[in-house]
């Protein structure tokens, strides 16, 4: 069993404690022993790494992943690449996230079929490097609503977004269709996308169809979460007991009631990048700052903020996941997250980081494993140059990112450190 040695560290274990200098030893795959005592563990490891007073925390983990999402300008883009580049492009954007720090995912749709499903397996079995993943499969939506981008004049499958359905029973024909694929995730476009020219506070899918999906997919043991922008939709969720509720923008106050309640059954990944990005940061890509689509993000942005803010202050889970694979924010820039928390959502960089790490490996359905440093756990960490506490915006450069350890392997391996004082 190969072991790593960490020494001469800043521990930030995300429990929500404060940092503490420290040893950290890795055997396998899992953390095996902590120390606040320099030279308490064994010298005996395989790789001895000193940190030269780095931090060592928990690898990031993005609550609303689409690793198919391939930086492109629109859905049509996206979605209509041809399968043989897609995988490939996939497969980049797998790497693209794990280098930016972020050693997990939780996957919030494909946009083919198994697209999710492969890239995972890939994954799992080292053909490719990524982040452990929980896959999805594509959108579930209703005719005329978000993920039904055919033209009125071809009704074609392979034209749309998402999985097209009409009524209860083709509902459980793409869910149990899915499952058949292996998907771990399933996803569910019960409010519109403003892009799309469906509002984002209608709400499409009827209550039996919703029905059915959830039925099917709890049988099967599989997550279910939301595109839920529209109150509405944020209180079905709520309802059925779909536990990923994704945006949740337009959530009113008898939503936040009904979610405070059963906050322990949920989580939200509010997407707020998405909104930031697409009223203010596209106008190369023809959404100019000040245009009607421009000024209609802006609102929600407004109004998500007031929102998630509020969630935040009743103890609901909001965790970081920006919709990130479009060409006016890519892949890679994940980490811009955890500055939109602080800045927009007045989230403590503390709070922000156990946000990304510990409450997200909760989503992940690995909570008692991922996103702490204890003893036990998954050996999923960072070596960090500087204090992400005191400035959270270092996550976001690459260079800062001395080592990537995903389940006790490096993916990026540190340098010898340039001498520096002792923690």
């Amino acid at each position: 069993m190969q072991t790593t040695l960490f020494t001469n560290v800043r521990v930030l274990d995300s429990t929500g404690e404060q940092p503490f200098a420290g040893e950290v030893l890795v055997q396998g795959n899992r953390i095996a022993e902590i120390s606040r005592q320099e030279g308490t563990i064994s010298r005996d490891a395989h790789r001895h790494v000193n940190g030269g007073g780095a931090t060592l925390m928990p690898g990031l983990i993005d609550s609303h992943l689409h690793l198919s999402w391939n930086n492109q300008p629109t859905l049509a883009a996206i979605q209509q690449m041809p399968p043989e580049e897609h995988v490939l492009f996939a497969a980049d954007m797998a790497k693209l996230v794990l280098d930016a720090g972020f050693t997990a995912g939780f996957g919030a749709a494909a946009a083919k079929p198994r697209l999710d499903v492969v890239i995972r397996n890939a994954i799992n079995a080292g053909q490719i490097p990524g982040p452990r993943y929980r896959a999805a499969g594509q959108e579930i939506a209703t005719p005329g609503g978000l993920g039904d981008t055919s033209p009125p004049h071809i009704e074609h499958e392979g034209l749309n977004f998402g999985m097209i359905v009409s009524g209860p029973e083709e509902v459980r024909r793409a869910v149990r269709k899915f499952i058949k694929y292996g998907v771990d995730n399933i996803k569910l476009n019960l409010s519109g996308e403003e892009i799309t020219g469906v509002g984002a506070e209608v709400t499409p899918m009827a209550r039996e169809e919703i029905a059915v999906a959830v039925s099917e997919a709890k049988m099967h043991g599989k997550t279910l979460c939301a595109h839920a922008r529209s109150s509405k939709s944020v209180k079905l969720c709520v309802e059925f007991g779909i536990e990923g509720i994704f945006h949740a923008s337009y959530a009113d106050e008898e939503a936040l009631d009904m979610l405070e309640a059963v906050k322990d059954r949920h989580f939200v990944a509010p997407g707020l990048a998405w909104l930031l990005t697409t009223a203010r940061e596209a106008g190369a890509y023809g959404i100019a700052p000040g245009s009607p689509l421009s000024q209609q993000y802006e609102r929600e942005l407004e109004i998500a903020v007031d929102s998630m803010r509020k969630m935040h202050k009743r103890g609901i889970r909001v965790l970081p996941g920006g919709d990130y694979g479009f060409a006016w924010q890519p892949h890679g820039t994940n980490a811009r997250d955890l500055e939109i928390f602080v800045n927009l959502l007045g989230f403590t960089p503390m709070e922000a980081l156990v946000s990304a790490t510990r409450s997200a490996g909760q989503i992940m359905g690995m909570g008692d494993e991922l996103g702490v440093i204890r003893e036990g756990c998954l050996a999923d960490l960072l070596l960090v140059d500087g204090d992400p506490l005191a400035d959270v915006t270092i996550l976001q450069d690459r260079k800062r990112l001395l080592a990537i350890m995903k389940d006790g392997v490096f993916h990026k391996a540190p340098e010898a450190p340039a001498p520096r004082e002792r923690v």
